[in-house]
């Protein structure tokens, strides 16, 4: 059976430091340690230690392996979306990270592809990134659940979802600058909150702005199950249907009417709520992912979702069917 892991990070072995070349910013560049590891660094800050895997293709190949994925879906790291940076350096960062994922997919065509980040901080930008990322490879891309801290639902981005439908251009929605972070470090809460909540806070503004209503072709995917979105719709639901004059001003249609008309990961950790997503959602809406390399994902790469009781065929949904469908590709490319 066909495995494809949608929803992997990688980045650059060596990339520049951007925040001493554009002179301002806490942009990421890595420093290599003695291990083989190198250090995220944000600007001055220590902000995360990787391993090879993160950007050593062979290894990512190989320990894929041992849970018989052969595909990769593989997209920058969201704390590399800079969309607080001028736009003419996030241009830069953004073609830097798209020309490496692309030279990637073209040597690894059956085990690698693509999704481009974008500058959203400038509409106009994003959109010729989107169409340059398309002519050298990419299927997709993958945005933040806010742009500075502005939801998805603003007049100003609708041309670039248009575009995207336009250009059939795949989204994936990732979480990031988790709202109320400040308040809550302690516990990892806007990993453990904050993320869920992100991503709800980007369906909703997908559904209530109606974008999804004006643009039916845009195939959507929700990172992490759709976070919070899904176990929490009666709520958003009842909301809409008791408060039409706060919720219902852009969009008079439920939010439940599209429920199975986008798509989510598999990153439940919970088969039970695997089950709960699968019966909201439908099984081809459902696509495995893994977050990998980073250790919140799923690193055995749905082994729970092999040991479970779940049908061959609804397996082979999650595994492969629903996100050649999302991606709008063909089994027979990876055969």
């Amino acid at each position: 059976m066909l495995k494809i892991d949608m929803h992997s990070h990688i980045l650059p072995k060596t990339m520049p430091n951007w925040t001493k070349k554009f002179g301002y910013g806490n942009f990421i560049h890595l420093e290599a340690n003695q291990d083989g590891s190198a250090n995220m660094m944000q600007g001055g800050q220590f902000f995360r230690r990787i391993a090879e895997n993160c950007w050593d293709e062979k290894i990512r190949i190989q320990e894929y392996q041992q849970f018989e994925t052969q595909v990769q879906v593989v997209c920058t790291i969201p704390v590399m979306f800079s969309y607080w940076a001028q736009t003419k350096d996030a241009v830069e960062l953004s073609r830097f990270l798209n020309d490496h994922i692309a030279e990637l997919v073209s040597r690894f065509p059956k085990n690698y592809i693509g999704l481009a980040t974008v500058p959203m901080q400038d509409t106009e930008a994003a959109i010729l990134e989107l169409e340059r990322a398309k002519a050298i490879g990419h299927v997709g891309i993958q945005i933040g659940s806010n742009i500075n801290d502005e939801n998805l639902s603003e007049d100003k981005f609708y041309p670039f979802f248009e575009a995207c439908a336009k250009l059939d251009m795949a989204i994936m929605i990732h979480p990031w600058q988790m709202m109320g972070f400040e308040s809550m470090k302690k516990y990892w809460l806007p990993w453990l909150v904050g993320m869920p909540a992100e991503t709800s806070r980007a369906a909703c503004s997908l559904i209530f702005g109606g974008v999804l209503e004006r643009l039916p072709n845009l195939r959507v995917c929700f990172s992490h199950a759709g976070g919070s979105f899904l176990p929490t719709l009666g709520r958003i639901e009842h909301g809409f249907n008791k408060r039409p004059d706060l919720v219902a001003i852009d969009n008079q249609n439920n939010p439940r009417n599209y429920v199975g008309k986008f798509w989510v990961d598999c990153i439940t950790h919970d088969i039970e709520a695997l089950k709960y997503i699968i019966n909201m959602q439908g099984s081809r809406k459902v696509c495995l992912g893994s977050d990998y390399p980073f250790p919140l994902g799923d690193l055995e790469i749905g082994k729970f979702i092999e040991e479970s009781d779940l049908s061959i065929e609804i397996k082979e949904d999650i595994f492969c069917n629903a996100t050649l469908e999302w991606l709008a590709l063909e089994k027979t490319t990876f055969q």
